[in-house]
Protein backbone atom coordinates (compact mmCIF):
# COMPACT_ATOMS: atom_id res chain seq x y z
CA UNK A 1 0.00 0.00 0.00
CA UNK A 2 1.04 3.60 -0.61
CA UNK A 3 0.49 6.75 1.41
CA UNK A 4 0.32 9.97 -0.61
CA UNK A 5 0.64 13.11 1.52
CA UNK A 6 0.47 16.61 0.06
CA UNK A 7 0.59 19.93 1.91
CA UNK A 8 -0.22 23.31 0.39
CA UNK A 9 0.31 26.89 1.48
CA UNK A 10 -2.48 28.97 -0.07
CA UNK A 11 -2.57 32.55 -1.33
CA UNK A 12 -5.95 32.95 0.36
CA UNK A 13 -6.98 30.53 3.10
CA UNK A 14 -10.62 31.18 2.11
CA UNK A 15 -10.02 28.70 -0.75
CA UNK A 16 -9.29 25.86 1.70
CA UNK A 17 -12.90 24.74 2.19
CA UNK A 18 -13.58 24.34 -1.54
CA UNK A 19 -10.30 22.46 -2.03
CA UNK A 20 -11.20 20.12 0.84
CA UNK A 21 -14.68 19.50 -0.55
CA UNK A 22 -13.49 18.83 -4.11
CA UNK A 23 -10.65 16.51 -3.06
CA UNK A 24 -12.76 14.52 -0.61
CA UNK A 25 -15.39 14.11 -3.35
CA UNK A 26 -12.86 11.87 -5.17
CA UNK A 27 -13.60 9.09 -2.66
CA UNK A 28 -15.15 6.11 -4.42
CA UNK A 29 -14.51 7.51 -7.89
CA UNK A 30 -10.93 6.40 -8.56
CA UNK A 31 -9.95 2.71 -8.62
CA UNK A 32 -7.23 1.90 -6.10
CA UNK A 33 -7.91 5.00 -3.97
CA UNK A 34 -8.74 3.31 -0.67
CA UNK A 35 -9.04 6.33 1.61
CA UNK A 36 -8.76 10.11 1.27
CA UNK A 37 -8.75 12.70 4.04
CA UNK A 38 -8.22 16.45 3.75
CA UNK A 39 -7.49 18.69 6.73
CA UNK A 40 -7.44 22.46 7.11
CA UNK A 41 -4.90 23.94 9.53
CA UNK A 42 -6.30 25.89 12.47
CA UNK A 43 -3.04 26.96 14.14
CA UNK A 44 -1.93 29.33 11.35
CA UNK A 45 1.69 29.50 12.48
CA UNK A 46 4.45 30.62 10.12
CA UNK A 47 5.49 26.98 9.66
CA UNK A 48 1.98 25.68 9.01
CA UNK A 49 0.68 24.53 5.68
CA UNK A 50 -2.93 25.55 5.12
CA UNK A 51 -4.27 22.27 3.71
CA UNK A 52 -3.08 18.66 3.91
CA UNK A 53 -4.18 15.66 1.84
CA UNK A 54 -3.71 12.14 3.20
CA UNK A 55 -4.52 9.40 0.71
CA UNK A 56 -4.07 5.64 0.90
CA UNK A 57 -3.76 3.77 -2.37
CA UNK A 58 -3.49 0.09 -3.19
CA UNK A 59 -0.01 0.31 -4.73
CA UNK A 60 2.32 2.46 -6.85
CA UNK A 61 0.27 1.76 -9.98
CA UNK A 62 -2.86 3.01 -8.20
CA UNK A 63 -1.00 6.20 -7.27
CA UNK A 64 -0.08 6.73 -10.92
CA UNK A 65 -3.68 6.08 -11.98
CA UNK A 66 -4.96 8.49 -9.32
CA UNK A 67 -2.64 11.25 -10.52
CA UNK A 68 -3.75 10.95 -14.14
CA UNK A 69 -7.42 10.11 -13.54
CA UNK A 70 -9.84 12.65 -15.11
CA UNK A 71 -11.68 13.20 -11.80
CA UNK A 72 -8.40 14.15 -10.10
CA UNK A 73 -7.22 16.20 -13.07
CA UNK A 74 -10.44 18.23 -12.86
CA UNK A 75 -9.42 19.44 -9.36
CA UNK A 76 -5.78 20.21 -10.23
CA UNK A 77 -6.37 23.67 -11.81
CA UNK A 78 -8.27 24.87 -8.71
CA UNK A 79 -5.49 23.76 -6.37
CA UNK A 80 -2.67 25.06 -8.58
CA UNK A 81 -4.32 28.49 -8.85
CA UNK A 82 -4.80 28.69 -5.07
CA UNK A 83 -1.40 27.39 -3.91
CA UNK A 84 1.85 29.27 -3.46
CA UNK A 85 3.76 26.21 -2.22
CA UNK A 86 3.34 22.43 -2.35
CA UNK A 87 5.18 19.64 -0.53
CA UNK A 88 4.66 15.93 -1.28
CA UNK A 89 5.67 12.64 0.34
CA UNK A 90 4.83 9.22 -1.14
CA UNK A 91 5.82 6.03 0.65
CA UNK A 92 4.95 2.36 0.84
CA UNK A 93 3.71 0.79 4.05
Amino acid sequence: MVKHIVMWKLRDKADAAEIKERLEALAGKIPGLLNIEVGIDFLESEQSADVVLLAELADREALQSYQTHPEHQAVVPLVKAAAVARTVVDYEF
